[in-house]
């Protein structure tokens, strides 16, 4: 512990004060400052959390998936600690610490969900060993960062290995499921599936079965033509697949949660040989799988709830309250320990969507649909949720430090679907890359424009009343809610002009 960490909370909030007063809203500033004087913060503020700390990382819905389980945690009780804005470096999580704690240091929750950027997981796990790590996919995603997929799959081992409770992992993606061959198994450490039905693989194809647009057009690649063509039936949810959990990657061990069936704001999931359906407010097919992963993720906190914090219990209900109060026990972590699987069920219906992830912004009667994309599969997957029909279309790529500089994975996209109706406005900074993209596929384009602030007033001005969606980096997407914000009303996400 340094010597002057009696002084950090406070050092700490004044920073953060400061830099939101000049930047409009959050910033990793005040992260880095307390890493430079006090770099024991982070592990020492928690390593009091008596669930501890969950850790979701992997290249696509680490946003969204962090919020289904901070918000399913705290919809069944507990008090969590979060980094709500994706500023998933460590300093970001700091900064987001010193706007929780108290000036004495202390964290009033009962868990942390931290989303954390690949490589940025390693540097957290050097600090922080968590008690959970729940790793979603490997893709293609800023190539000038991570090089390789197969790169980003050996960062993502550093946490898995790390983790000292349960490791939970994508049993469709190979590099993820492979994952299980670092966990310490002989310290105690789980590890846990995620998975789909046979019938749906094809619409959540790994990067390797990816196809490109001619072979999309020649019907040479299945899982390109399901991917345009999203599965819609949920009247009747499709049976656990029979195929041997080995096929798909994930040795002999089954799912703990698979997704079986998937339709407008509707899922199935297979738990524990039952088959559960709910609605969802989630925006896109491609939340329903991240749901899975949320929810195997909550079960694995619940599992160790129940067996470390119910056995301290009396055998009468009068003696509980005085068992917990003696102990230190919170009731609320007991009550979690005590969830159904219906009540997690029930939570993550009530999941809204993360900001710039499905988010709907009402601009002078016209719903605007905000879209996050950042590689290939996550692109493909937005454009196969939301149909083009009965909408305008805006496609807005910056290529800034956070969206990546190496923008050739755009040419991984297959645009066809655009072609009917084609794109109303293309923007950013890469906006004649993506034009001269979309002129590849055959697709109209009606304008271009590389002044990305009066390009989308004028679109979401244009045509009252009519759906739009606009497909965004993520530095054009803050760019984009900060425009929205000047014209309607637009939630403060805490990121910044």
């Amino acid at each position: 512990m340094a010597w002057n960490s009696f002084a950090t909370p406070l050092i700490g909030k004044a920073v953060r004060a400061a830099s939101r007063l000049a930047h409009g809203g959050g910033s990793a500033f005040p992260g880095r400052i307390v890493e430079r004087i006090d770099p024991g913060f982070l592990a020492r503020t928690l390593a009091r959390l008596p669930l501890g700390v969950v850790l979701v990382s992997g290249t696509n819905g680490k946003t969204t998936t962090t919020r289904m389980v901070a918000s399913m945690l705290e919809s069944l009780g507990l008090k969590v600690f979060t980094n709500p804005t994706g500023s998933n470096f460590t300093r970001g999580v700091v900064s987001s610490l010193l706007s929780e704690v108290s000036l004495s240091g202390k964290l009033d929750a009962d868990i942390a969900v931290l989303e954390l950027d690949e490589a940025y997981a390693v540097h957290f796990v050097r600090q922080v060993r968590p008690d959970y790590c729940l790793l979603l996919n490997v893709m293609r995603d800023q190539l000038d960062r991570f090089g390789e997929i197969d790169n980003t799959a050996r960062l993502l081992s550093k946490a898995a290995e790390a983790t000292t409770g349960t490791v939970v992992l994508n049993r469709e993606d190979p590099r993820i499921a492979r994952l299980a061959n670092v966990v310490h198994a002989e310290d105690g450490v789980d590890v846990r599936y995620f998975g789909l039905d046979a019938a749906l693989r094809g619409f959540f194809p790994s990067d390797d079965d990816m196809s490109t647009t001619v072979d999309a057009e020649t019907g040479e690649s299945t899982a390109t033509m399901t991917h345009t063509n999203p599965p819609q039936d949920v009247d009747r949810p499709m049976a656990p697949s029979a195929e041997p959990p080995e096929a798909a990657g994930s040795g002999e061990s089954p799912a703990d949660v698979t997704l079986l069936a998937v339709g407008d704001h509707h899922a199935s999931f297979g738990i524990d040989g039952e088959t559960y359906e709910t609605d969802v407010k989630l925006e896109g097919v491609y939340n329903l799988y991240n749901a899975a992963a949320a929810l195997a993720a909550v079960r694995a906190v619940a599992a160790d709830a129940n067996a470390m914090f119910l056995p301290f219990l009396g055998s009468g209900a009068g003696d509980d309250a005085g068992t917990l109060r003696r102990l230190g026990i919170s009731p609320r972590i007991v009550g979690f320990a005590q969830s159904t699987t219906q009540s997690m069920i029930d939570a993550a219906a009530q999941v809204t969507p993360a900001f710039g992830r499905g988010e709907v912004i009402d601009v002078n009667g016209s719903p605007v649909e905000l879209l996050l994309v950042k590689n290939p599969m996550g692109f493909r997957l937005s454009l196969a949720s939301f149909r083009p029909e009965g909408c305008d279309t805006m496609i807005c790529i910056n290529d800034e430090y956070a969206d990546g500089r190496d923008m050739s994975w755009l040419w991984d996209v297959d645009f066809t679907s655009l072609r009917a109706t084609g794109v109303e406005m293309v923007s950013g900074v890469r906006a004649w890359d993506m034009a001269l993209r979309l002129e590849y596929d055959q697709v109209p384009l009606k304008a271009v424009s590389t002044e990305l602030e009066e390009s989308v007033t004028k679109f979401v001005n244009a045509n009252p009343g009519t759906c739009k969606h606009i497909y965004c980096t993520y530095t054009a997407m803050l760019k984009v809610r900060a425009t929205l914000g000047r014209i309607a009303d637009v939630s403060d996400a805490g990121v910044g002009r």
